[in-house]
């Protein structure tokens, strides 16, 4: 038994030891600005990140830190409000452990949402983008290391990391709602800085909204098996000829006026799936 899978075994005995082995089948990790969703949960019961071996501190701004077990939309769910960033100074074993933790309690799918900069013009403070691809832009990845084939495979296949049946059922959710969405690809940059005018020209090349955070998470999801999907919000615009002083204050203003777009669109998928 490796280290990791022993850490693994530890959390999901403290977590049993709360929830009375509640077994969801649906993972969500929430963003920036973005925890509304965890309140629609009909809540089984609420820990504490400090409670479980294994789990980090949440330092970044609007993350409550606290792990979410209850249902949603009909299904089981295990909800992240607020993540762990590559910036904080974790790991990114530790940032995805949450992950392999969520596969272990029994989930099949892994939700995922993020607060990201559009760099697409059309891609206005507000909307909604599916991620439909990335690029790692991170200068690291979690599986670096002894691999552990009961966890997943030496050389996970990531043709496909986002699953084509949940873009589906978002696009048709989002359409049956009235709500617009985009689909594109998703930069991931390791922060905490925001880019310069050069870097978000050269990133526009690449893709159509850039972020800090999901890709480790969707690396470790594609690994472990789960069918995963990823929405982002964007919160602030990136036209390098444009371009204005951050104001996280804006931020999250923008992730909260998207916020009930995305917790129906989630919540609809969910009780599809």
């Amino acid at each position: 038994m490796t280290n990791l899978t022993k850490q693994i075994e530890k959390a999901v005995k403290k977590i049993d030891s709360v929830s009375k082995k509640f077994r969801p089948t649906v993972g969500i990790i929430l963003g920036t600005g973005l925890g509304a969703l965890a309140k629609e949960i009909k809540e089984h019961c609420v820990i504490d990140y400090g409670n479980i071996p294994g789990f980090q501190k949440s330092t970044a701004e609007s993350h409550s830190g606290k792990l979410v077990l209850g249902e949603l939309g009909g299904k089981k769910v295990i909800a992240m409000s607020g993540r762990f960033h590559r910036y904080e100074g974790y790991t990114m074993q530790q940032i995805t452990f949450p992950v392999r933790v969520m596969k272990a309690l029994g989930a099949t799918h892994l939700l995922i949402s993020n607060a990201c900069g559009g760099m697409n013009p059309k891609l206005k403070g507000g909307s909604l983008c599916i991620i439909e691809d990335h690029i790692n832009f991170m200068g690291d990845n979690p599986l670096i290391g002894p691999n552990d084939e009961k966890l997943g495979p030496r050389w996970p296949d990531m043709l496909a990391p986002y699953s084509h049946e949940l873009i589906k059922l978002a696009e048709d959710a989002a359409k049956r709602n009235n709500i617009e969405i985009n689909k594109g690809i998703y930069v991931a940059v390791l922060g905490p800085c925001f880019e310069t005018r050069a870097e978000y020209r050269m990133f526009m090349k690449f893709g159509d909204i850039v972020g800090m955070s999901t890709v480790p998470e969707v690396i470790v999801g594609v690994h472990a098996g789960l069918k995963i999907l990823g929405i982002s919000v964007v919160t602030d615009e990136c036209n390098p000829d444009q371009l204005e002083p951050t104001d996280i204050s804006k931020i999250l203003a923008n992730a909260a006026e998207a916020e009930p777009k995305l917790t129906k669109i989630m919540k609809e998928v969910i009780s599809k799936i």
